[in-house]
């Protein structure tokens, strides 16, 4: 009767923990609350402007291409919102770098492109959050501005 009381829990808890590794949700998050934490201050810096979706931004002088950025992060025990702007954040530096590398001081029209899906939001970016893996996709021109 143990043996098979323990087989039967086993049973349970291995079904209920693989639907939770399982779980991939997609949302939309504020870039505002991601760029406000403490952290976004270092992470992207002040020499590179982001400008998201349709943004008014100074006059382009210079365009230097289309880049991409796809960052993942651990999702493990923590929130979708925390995984997210953790992975936001990720992203948006790896923006910085390309714009420094390039010599340009600005990314503009920045969308989400999440899945190779564009959305373009001046207030919120999408992520994928699962048990385990959150994950961010932008998409923006790097371009030297006024």
């Amino acid at each position: 009767m143990k043996k098979r009381m323990c087989l039967v829990l086993t049973a349970f808890l291995v079904q209920f923990a693989s639907a939770g590794y399982a779980r991939d949700d997609i949302g939309d998050y504020s870039i505002e609350d991601a760029l406000g934490l403490e952290q976004a201050k270092s992470i992207t810096g002040s020499d590179v402007k982001f400008y998201f979706g349709n943004q008014p931004h100074g006059k382009v002088e210079k365009t230097f291409g289309q880049y991409k950025s796809n960052k993942k992060t651990n999702a493990f025990g923590k929130s979708a919102t925390t995984a997210c702007q953790w992975a936001f954040l990720s992203a948006m530096q790896s923006l910085k770098e390309r714009a420094i590398k390039e010599g340009g001081n600005a990314v503009i029209n920045i969308k989400s492109n999440y899945r190779d899906v564009l959305t373009s939001n001046t207030k919120t970016f999408q992520c994928g959050a699962g048990g385990v893996i959150a994950g961010v996709a932008l998409v923006g021109d790097v371009v030297k501005i006024k």
